[in-house]
């Protein structure tokens, strides 16, 4: 695989991680509260737990969409563009 390949596979991966990640957080802010009473049917939390591990939950995907599509992908443009030099 070629590294321009494999910067598109992690570009691709970037945008759509961050649209999954735009998705849930326009749930949040708009339903909150359609999201809460699915979600309180399931378990039982207030709604300040409920919030604090979404938040948590978001924190730690955003962290994630970072290590695992952002680094790589811009590790693969440095190395593409010192190819590029030589």
């Amino acid at each position: 695989m070629t590294i321009e390949k494999l910067r598109s596979f992690f570009g691709w991966c970037t945008v759509i991680n961050i649209a999954f990640l735009l998705i849930w957080m326009m749930w949040l802010l708009f339903a909150h509260d359609f999201v809460y009473s699915v979600h309180g049917k399931w378990i039982n939390v207030s709604v300040q737990q409920f919030d604090a591990i979404h938040y948590t939950g978001l924190l730690y995907f955003k962290m994630g969409i970072f290590l695992t599509n952002v680094v790589p992908y811009i590790a693969l443009l440095i190395i593409g563009k010192s190819n590029d030099t030589h």
